[in-house]
């Protein structure tokens, strides 16, 4: 039994069939892709929107639960900290208030990026539907419309999506931030800086050892929320008296466990600028003394400057800087959930579902594997 089509169709006919349907289907796509385009340019807006300076901005409430050692708010106007006070009752340190500068707000560096990269990726979509879809699109300040075209290049839109999918993706890992399991290892480098802070007169600034203060201040993003760590550092040649090490051999006093409590920091002090980097772990030798990482027993009375930032600071000038080592007596760790940052989150994620979807489809009417 045989199959015969009629009238009787070339193999040439079909072939050109196939590419006449195959054309058409790609220009329908490109075409629907201008009103997908359209909405993911509105809605990275509104998630511009969301990461505006606009007054009176978020207040988040940063306190530890089920305790007092930490207990204070921070207002968030866009990427930066522009006012707040923290009140510190740690183990290690005596209580201080920390009250922030309102005229050196604190600069959030994910935030700083991701607006960077939401700001790259809207004038993205403009300029690509000025080019694809001049007719029915106003192209960006300073840009030429293109003169109207037939159908845009498919591989142009292509390749426009995979940039615009890298950027969302880039986007969403800075509120994703490291695992809650793990420090954030920025902290290092990006200490908040003392003059950011607001000092008492009564209790000027005091440094331990080579202009290094024992506390670093430090503000992350984790899960699209702020998170706040606070570290006391020791000098790692600290000397300690024999009533502490009698203590410690009795078991009267003890240190703090905490998973860097084993290891050792090296800060390099330039004037007021202060940059830490990570040593290898070292096991501290209770042979010879130790440092005081750790110790619930307070045995200076000095008022705590906080580390200082050295994000601005070139890496050549650091490397010459003279270190310090240290080691973190005690590590407190507290979240403050932002609701501006949550939704952004969500909506970043709802977006580069739809970018998928847009670039899986455009893929497979070229008849091209979607590159990641």
């Amino acid at each position: 039994m045989s199959v015969e089509v009629w009238p009787s169709v070339t193999p040439a006919q079909l072939s050109s069939a196939v590419e006449t349907s195959q054309s058409r289907e790609l220009d329908w796509l490109i075409e629907e892709l201008h009103g997908t385009l359209t909405n993911l340019k509105h809605g990275l807006e509104d998630c511009y929107a969301l990461l505006a300076p606009i007054d009176p901005g978020s207040t988040l409430v940063v306190s530890t639960s089920r305790n007092e050692i930490v207990k204070g708010t921070l207002t968030r106007v866009g990427t930066r900290i522009v006012k707040g006070s923290i009140h510190i009752r740690m183990r290690t340190l005596p209580h201080q208030t920390l009250t922030i500068d309102p005229d050196h707000p604190i600069h959030l560096a994910p935030l700083t990026s991701l607006h960077t990269l939401l700001t790259h990726s809207i004038d993205l979509l403009g300029l690509t539907l000025s080019y694809s879809y001049p007719t029915s699109h106003n192209p960006p300040p300073g840009i030429k419309p293109q003169p109207p075209t037939d159908t845009p290049s498919a591989e142009f839109l292509a390749a426009q999506l995979r940039a615009l999918s890298q950027s969302l993706t880039e986007a969403s890992s800075l509120l994703k931030g490291p695992p809650l399991t793990t420090s954030d290892p920025s902290w290092t480098t990006r200490s908040i800086a003392s003059s950011h802070f607001l000092s008492s007169p009564t209790h000027p600034p005091q440094h331990l050892h080579n202009g290094v203060p024992p506390l670093s201040f430090h503000l992350s993003i984790q899960d699209s929320c702020l998170v706040l760590w606070l570290r006391s550092l020791e000098p790692a040649d600290a000397p300690v008296n024999f009533g502490t090490k009698l203590a410690l051999a009795i078991g009267t006093t003890r240190r703090l466990e905490h998973d860097e409590a084993e290891k050792m920091f090296g800060f390099c002090c330039a004037d007021d600028t202060v940059h830490t980097h990570s040593h290898s772990s070292l096991q501290r030798s209770q042979s010879h003394g130790g440092p005081l990482a750790g110790l619930s027993a307070v045995d200076r009375h000095t008022s705590f400057p906080v580390a200082t930032s050295s994000s601005e600071i070139p890496l050549s000038g650091r490397r010459d800087k003279k270190e310090v080592d240290v080691y973190v007596r005690e590590k407190v760790r507290v979240g403050a959930a932002d609701p501006s940052l949550l939704s952004l989150s969500s909506k970043l994620t709802a977006l580069g579902h739809t970018l998928g979807v847009a670039r899986r489809n455009l893929a497979a009417v070229m008849g091209e594997d979607l590159e990641d």
